[in-house]
């Protein structure tokens, strides 16, 4: 059963679920919705970490690294995460490692069900709607479409976020009195590196297209290295800029040596 949450509880979930509504705000391409998954966390890394400096600095960096899902259910795995911050600083009983591992878990899978519900459902009803209004001149359309697509989505979040705190507390006391952290913790490590794999190969793409002549023969490397192991490239440009980046070398550094590489790569013709 869910237990009674204290007034600053619900005064930082209040500030949590004002945040909720700015994923996309300084989204970019290298962590898409870091920076708003950042300010959402801030009012309960803010009052978790107060007396911890050190710890605070810990807790936003791990909210810096990449985050991306649904508008909606982006909402709870806050309120979740501020569960995991909380029973990280207060009992020391789940590690850092398994917060990001269960944050990049839920990434995938409720980005799939929401992008689904609302994008390709709702938003479509809701617009077919406001279109057939609007086409008689009607303002009404307009505004039901914002009461459709854009307020439930604001109802949604006020709910998830109290959610992921309330019951995702819940949740983490259970699994740790009937010794279940262990294999959660390794399900979604395994969970986590798949998701990490599945965006490496849908997202990392290396068109090699470097053609190597001998004689009458011609072998187009690109086509080597895909026949050997699909998204071979790919994977090797992931694992050489992360090794980068643990030197010390800034993504913005990388981005842009990418780009300059693969410009002179294309005036070349090896892209």
């Amino acid at each position: 059963m869910a237990r009674e949450l204290t007034a600053q509880e619900k005064e930082v979930i209040k500030k949590m679920y004002l945040g909720a509504h700015f994923p996309f705000i300084t989204f970019n391409m290298v962590k898409m919705e870091a920076n708003g998954f950042t300010i959402m966390m801030s009012p309960a890394i803010e009052s978790v970490y107060a007396d911890d400096p050190e710890g605070k600095k810990d807790a936003y960096i791990r909210c810096q690294n990449f985050f991306n899902t649904h508008a909606v259910p982006y909402a709870f795995i806050g309120g979740l995460t501020y569960a995991m911050e909380k029973e990280h600083k207060e009992k020391g009983s789940i590690d850092t490692q398994t917060i990001e591992n269960i944050k990049a878990a839920l990434m995938g899978p409720t980005a799939g069900m929401f992008d689904s519900l609302f994008f390709n459902c709702i938003r479509i009803i809701a617009a077919g709607i406001a279109i057939g209004l609007n086409s008689t001149g009607n303002v009404l359309g307009s505004v039901l479409f914002i009461l459709l697509y854009g307020v439930t989505q604001s109802i949604c979040k006020v709910l998830f976020v109290n959610w992921g705190y309330i019951y995702g507390t819940s949740f983490i006391d259970m699994v740790f009195s009937s010794g279940l952290m262990s294999a959660l913790t390794k399900a979604s490590s395994v969970l986590g590196l798949m998701m990490v794999g599945a965006m490496t190969a849908g997202m990392v793409n290396v068109p090699l297209n470097w053609v190597l002549t001998v004689g009458q023969a011609s072998v187009n490397i690109g086509d080597v290295c895909n026949s050997i192991f699909p998204g071979l490239l790919g994977m090797g440009l992931l694992f050489f800029l992360v090794s980068l980046i643990k030197k010390g070398v800034r993504p913005v550094q990388l981005i842009i040596g990418i780009l300059v590489f693969a410009l002179v790569g294309a005036l070349v013709g090896i892209f």
